[in-house]
């Protein structure tokens, strides 16, 4: 470890000089700002005249917690999240999350926030997820002692619901519109820690999006420098936030000249946060259609996400399946399988069309094994094969 905790309060994202306790983890968001439309995140905040900058000597590994004096406290024990690789492809370069314990970014996120779990003394830990969000909510939990409640929607694979059971979570697969008013109840009633959002518009986790500011700190030391853009796929927008949050403190550090410019990758189906930042609302809501890329696909959108575009200068991009899936495919046949959703942002790059002065980003967030239908389809075997059957 590289020293204590300095995070010292919690701050409104909608009024920056609101400011509150670091604790307890305000999970419904904002309560001075927020109103019945628009709910407003809060961020946590540190003591960065203590932070000592030997800290970015170090080389990037697994254990988010070489970054401890930059993030709430860790209580939970760690599953060797984080220190993922940085690979070169097509011109850009993939930081590959889909190398992190349960195969996907959440580790990080969740780290953080079943240690706030641990330190608040819950009876246990809930998460509203199809997927990635809940397999790492019940691993962190099972490895930090607490049972999991996870409220899956009743379209989610298979195979990612035995994965979240395989860590001895409850899961129950439910109609989505159902899950939140039960989390809320869960929440209230039983005790346990919620790490799904609980609000009109997304506010999530407060201690989440610090997980994911170890990325940030990871591609700058893998870099050399600041990245010229990030591109990263984009839900409720906590993983773009926290890249964001990551890279503008290490300009306020001194460390950095800038930050690079954060680009949301969203499905076509729906874009909650491209339609905020189009508007010039702090939030949107939408109508979601079909889309195959679930992980991200979403109606409701939160101020986070807002922030990290308007203020790097960056924008938000929407892309359909097919261009997904094209990315995704490119991705494997150079050896990184990529759920459709983790490919996102590399089909956002490549729908762009533009140059950049500087090393590009693409974030590539989970594993193909969490995509839709995988596994299910069958190949019977062949008898009689010759060389010229192989070498077709």
């Amino acid at each position: 470890m590289n020293g204590s905790s300095l995070a010292v309060g919690q701050r409104s994202l909608g009024d920056p000089s609101i400011e509150f306790p670091l604790s307890p983890p305000l999970t419904k968001g904002c309560p001075r700002t927020s109103t019945d439309e628009i709910a407003y995140p809060v961020e946590v905040v540190y003591d960065y005249g203590r932070v000592d900058k030997v800290l970015f000597d170090q080389e990037p590994g697994p254990d988010i917690a070489r970054w401890s004096p930059l993030l709430p406290s860790l209580e939970a024990p760690t599953l060797g999240e984080g220190g993922t690789p940085l690979l070169e492809f097509d011109g850009i370069h993939l930081k590959d999350e889909s190398q992190n314990p349960t195969w996907s970014h959440k580790d990080r996120l969740n780290r953080v926030a079943v240690s706030a779990a641990v330190a608040e003394g819950a009876a246990g830990v809930v998460v509203a997820s199809s997927g990635n969000h809940g397999a790492s909510a019940a691993a962190y939990a099972a490895r930090a002692g607490l049972p999991a409640i996870v409220l899956a929607s009743a379209e989610s694979p298979a195979a990612v619901q035995a994965f979240v059971r395989a860590y001895g979570a409850k899961v129950f697969s439910m109609p989505a519109d159902e899950r939140w008013p039960l989390l809320r109840e869960i929440v209230d009633r039983l005790g346990y820690h919620p790490v799904s959002n609980q609000t009109v518009t997304h506010t999530g986790h407060p201690y989440g999006p610090e997980g994911y500011k170890t990325i940030a700190y990871e591609l700058f030391l893998q870099l050399g420098r600041v990245p010229a853009a990030v591109f990263a796929p984009t839900g409720y927008a906590e993983l773009l936030f926290g890249v964001w949050k990551g890279f503008t403190e290490l300009r306020l550090l001194g460390l950095a000249g800038g930050v690079p410019r954060m680009f949301s990758c969203e499905p076509a189906a729906g874009g909650p946060n491209a339609r905020a930042l189009a508007d010039g609302a702090p939030a949107a809501i939408v109508e979601l259609g079909a889309s195959a890329a679930y992980g991200i696909a979403g109606s409701v959108g939160g101020h986070r996400g807002v922030l990290a575009v308007r203020d790097s200068g960056g924008e938000a991009v929407l892309v359909t399946d097919d261009e997904m899936r094209a990315a995704q495919r490119d991705l494997a046949r150079q050896g990184v399988w990529q759920e459709l959703s983790g490919a996102a942002g590399l089909a956002a790059y490549r729908k762009l069309r533009r140059d950049f002065d500087g090393p590009v980003v693409c974030v590539g967030t989970s594993s193909g094994f969490k995509d839709l239908g995988v596994g299910e389809e069958t190949h019977p075997a062949r008898t009689g094969l010759t060389l010229a059957d192989l070498t077709d």
